[in-house]
This record gives C-alpha cells, structure tokens and sequence, in this order.
C-alpha cells in the first residue's frame, strides 16, 4: 500500500464525506497501520502523515443577525428558540436536541453541557443522548439577557419537554426531520406570504460561523471564542490564557446589543 494509493482513496472518500471526517478515517487507519508495524508486520506506516491536499474549500456562509431573526419567525412553534439559541450561542445540533431543562439555569442565565449525555447523536440510525463531540464541548455556556428570558417564556409552556426535541417516552426528532420539515423550508422563502430566500444552501451547522464572527467583530478574546464553540485552544496561548467573568459580561453585552439593534423573535 504505497501513499499514492491512500492519497487517491482520500479523494474517493471526499465524494462523499466531508474534510474532517475524511481526516477522521485516514487518521484511524494510520493508527492502525501503525500497529502493524510495531507488532511486525509491516515495515513501515505508509499511512502516517500523507499530508492530504484538500484544495481549495468554499467558505461557508454565516447568517447575519437579521436573517437569524427572519428565519426564526419563518418556523414553527417551539423551533425559533433553536435557531437563535444556535446564531447567539455556537451550540452545535447535538447539543441542542440534546438539551434538557434540567441543564438550563435560568437564574444564573447559563446552559451547562454534560459531559456524561451533553448531546444527542445518531449512531447507526438510532438516537441516544451520549457526551459531547469533544471534551472541550464540556461548558458552561452564557446567555445573553434576552435569550434567558426567551428560554423562560419556552419553560412556562412546555417545562416537561427538553429544550428542543427530546420528551420523556418520546423518540426525538431525528436531524434529517428538522432539515426536512423546517430548516428547508425557512431558508427557500415563500413568495406568498413575502418570504424571500435567505441563502438556500446555509447548512444549520453553519449558524456556528454566526456567533464566532459576531465575537471577533466585538473584539472578544480568543481564547473565549474557543471556549464559547467548545473548541480547544491549542498552543502555548491555549495553556496560559483563562476566561475572566469581565470578559463574559463584556461579550454579553456585545451579543445583548445586537439583538435589541435588529431584534429577535419573542419564542
């Protein structure tokens, strides 16, 4: 098995699977060519280190704080809270269809996400609640005021339902149901009723892009942008910088701003 022969499998693997988890496979046959070796069966990993060539990736597209409040009003009852909470937060899917009320603090205006069932995940069709994707998606996550109190208003109503989708002796949503049935439909418009598309080919995971632009735009600190997606700050930068509780009033702030300048659907 020469590198040109992994290499050409790679690009088959791009048809179909996306960059990271095309890394994902080739790095767990390196681990296990890697094994071989050391056990003596093959001479060397040909696998280790094939420095893929991605080529050039389109950028993603993000929302902009109005088109987040227009998608929002677009979908049904009990779904707006989920796209806003997603452009305001950087909570990935799991996290969200995942999230029980048991996790939402409403005094102290946060979201902690588990590390034992922090998210929902579909492994081989079936739905279970497992822990987040990585560690650093352990968090404590910060709500801005008007979130917290949307999230109140949603807890009235449906206090024995999780946040999104998940209800006890009820089997939740599936993700390929919510992009079906309303992130399509919100994002596509309907001239009817004035609807006008709103980039059609936005992928709900790209509201991720949302929140992380609007924190490098308020000049928040790296190191609580990493914290804030749940992604590991890597580096010496990563190891010496913590989070302060100035620092999460002062990009509150900054994210309470922007919804009272374009506004935000009431849930």
């Amino acid at each position: 098995m020469s590198r040109l022969v992994i290499k050409a499998w790679a690009k088959t693997l791009r048809r179909s699977l996306s960059e990271r988890s095309v890394a994902d496979v080739v790095g767990l046959l390196s681990m296990i060519l890697g094994e071989a070796v050391d056990e003596g069966l093959f001479g060397s990993n040909s696998c280790r280190n094939p420095r893929l060539n991605s080529g050039d990736q389109p950028e993603r597209p993000h929302a902009e704080a109005d088109e987040v409040t227009a998608l929002a009003e677009r979908t049904p009852a009990g779904n707006p809270v989920l796209i806003v909470t997603a452009a305001y937060t950087g909570m990935r899917w799991g996290e969200l269809a995942g999230l029980q009320w048991s996790r939402v603090d409403l005094d102290k205006q946060e979201i902690r996400i588990d590390a034992r069932d922090g998210a929902l995940h579909e492994p081989h069709g079936k739905l279970h609640l497992n822990p987040p994707k990585t560690p650093a998606g352990v968090r404590t996550v910060h709500l801005p005021t008007f979130l917290a109190e949307q999230l109140a208003e949603l807890a009235v109503r449906e206090a024995d339902r999780a946040v999104r989708v998940h209800r006890p002796g009820r089997r939740p949503a599936p993700p390929l149901h919510f992009r079906r049935r309303v992130w399509l439909p919100a994002l596509q418009g309907d001239t009817t009723l004035g609807w006008a598309p709103i980039k059609p080919h936005m992928h709900f995971h790209d509201l991720r892009h949302t929140p992380k632009t609007r924190l490098i735009e308020d000049g928040v600190t790296e190191v609580l942008q990493h914290k804030r997606i749940g992604h590991k700050f890597r580096g010496v930068m990563g190891v010496y910088s913590h989070v302060t509780r100035p620092m999460v009033d002062a990009m509150l702030a900054g994210l309470q701003a922007r919804c009272e300048q374009y506004g935000s659907k009431t849930l």
